[in-house]
């Protein structure tokens, strides 16, 4: 059974920084891509960053380019989200996910984290 647990969530005034993670634990023997999405009330989730495990390629929404970077430590089946210059529209739940997730016994297409509040106040 793998599992992603998030960490690094919390309140932080506009401009401020945050930094998220997300652990993959587990039986793993590879993981194709991991990223962030976040989920605003009232809204539906979006991607935000993902990355590709093998080659490092990178991929943001418009809306965090310049302000946020993902980055991976593969060793540690571990995906970071460094926010920098948070405004108060980043406010949301953000959710940690990883696709194509081959472990010993089975294979995943996309497994979710249970998320992590972010809010940033003016």
């Amino acid at each position: 059974q793998v599992q992603l647990v998030e960490s690094g969530g919390g309140l932080v005034q506009s401009g401020g920084s945050l930094r998220l993670s997300c652990a993959a634990s587990g039986s793993i023997f590879s993981i194709n891509s991991m990223g962030w999405f976040r989920q605003a009330p009232g809204r539906e989730r979006e991607l935000v960053a993902t990355v590709i495990t093998f080659n490092g390629r990178t991929n943001y929404a418009d809306s965090v380019k310049g302000r946020f970077t993902i980055s991976r430590d593969n060793a540690k089946n571990t995906v970071y989200l460094q926010m920098n210059n948070l405004k108060p529209e980043d406010t949301a739940v953000y959710y940690c996910n990883a696709d194509e997730v081959i472990t010993t016994s089975q294979r995943y297409l996309r497994l979710w984290g249970q998320g992590t509040l972010v809010t940033v106040s003016l």
